[in-house]
Formats: C-alpha cells, structure tokens, sequence
C-alpha cells in the first residue's frame, strides 16, 4: 500500500498539526517539501492540489485533502484503533471533542495566529511589528486562556481525562507562542494550562513533527 504525501513545510503550523497527527497514529507517510521562500506554494503544480495556495496537502490513494483540522480529523477516523484514540469513544466524548476543537478553531486561533504573524513573520518578510495589534491579540488570548484555565481545573486535557484532537491543534500556535514569540508568560501564569502545556507539549508524537527528536 502507497504511504500518505504531505506536501508541507517544516515551520508551517499547519503542517506542524497533521505531522503530529499521523505520529500520534503511527501512520508512516512521505513527505514532500514545498519550498515557501521560493513561492512553490503558489506555483500550478502545487495549486493543482491545492487551489488556495496554503500548506498542507495530503494525498492518501485517489483522494487528495488540505485544510490541516479536516486532515487530522479524517487521519483519526481512518486509522481508528491505530495508535492514540483522539476522537474519545463514547457519543458525549466525541461531541467533547469536537466543541473544543471547534473552540480553537473559533476562539483560540485568530488572537494566537495574529500574534505569532506580527511578532514572527512580518519581520522576516522586512516590515514591523504592529505592537498595537499585538497588544489587542494578546488581551483577546488571556480571555480564552482564563477560560481553558477553568476547564483545565475539572480535566486533564479539553474533552475530558484522555488526549484528544482538541488538544493536538493547539500545540503548534502554542509551541511558536512560548518558544519564538517571547509570550510563555500568558502558559505559565495560568497553573492549570501550565500543566496541560508541559503534558501536550512533551508527548513524544509532538517531538517527532517538529523534529525535536529523530
């Protein structure tokens, strides 16, 4: 049987994300690298893929997916019984799990996706960080945060005591936010997500996707 492609890039959070995924379901797969510097995401080989022009893109057989939650979702569904169960069992589990992802989709992503683009990738791309933006990012993240805060007090993880795609989409945002964007102050004021951070972030399927280990 073909391996799965990932057409990606290494510091692309979304890429980050479904690595992560098919680690955590011990699917083995290809990966092919899409050179961002080089603009090869907007290139026609790649938009025949991908006719929005963003990372990542898998092909598995006949079927060729991008958007990196709807990608996680359908690697959970189809390797169900394979590695870590991120969907929960029960139908109060699985529906768990999926307001908090949606969660993060809706409430988490915009403020922590705004900070990182401001702080990151406007410098690297030669203009300046608009501070103010980042400031309005930040306080819009403590409100999120001091939500996760309360339900991390009752739970292990979002969905319930078990790890699940909720928590997997969080990682690469919150990864880039403590480590290159200077604001581990907003994880490590909050003892309860503190606690979830150090748990999510030192699983070993995490390691492998940013390559923090072989």
């Amino acid at each position: 049987m073909a391996k799965i492609k990932v057409y990606g890039h290494p510091i692309s959070t979304a890429t980050r994300l479904v690595l992560c995924c098919l680690h955590e379901k011990k699917v083995e797969y290809d990966f092919v690298l899409v050179e961002l510097s080089a603009g090869a995401h907007k290139q026609p080989q790649y938009l025949a893929l991908n006719p929005f022009g963003v990372l990542p893109t898998i092909q598995d057989g006949d079927l060729t997916l991008f958007e990196s939650r709807a990608i996680a979702k359908y690697l959970a569904k189809k390797y169900e019984g394979q590695g870590t169960e991120l969907l929960g069992n029960s139908l109060s589990e699985q529906a768990l799990v999926e307001q908090w992802s949606q969660v993060e989709g809706q409430s988490f992503n915009s403020p922590a996706s705004t900070i990182l683009f401001q702080i990151l990738f406007v410098p690297m791309s030669g203009g300046s960080t608009d501070e103010a933006a980042v400031e309005m990012n930040v306080e819009k993240l403590k409100k999120v945060l001091d939500i996760y805060e309360e339900r991390l007090s009752k739970s292990k993880y979002l969905a319930g005591d078990f790890f699940s795609l909720a928590d997997l989409q969080h990682l690469p945002y919150l990864d880039y936010l403590v480590t290159d964007c200077g604001k581990g102050d907003l994880i490590s004021s909050r003892k309860h997500v503190k606690a979830w951070w150090e748990d999510i972030s030192s699983r070993p399927a995490w390691k492998k996707a940013t390559g923090k280990t072989p």
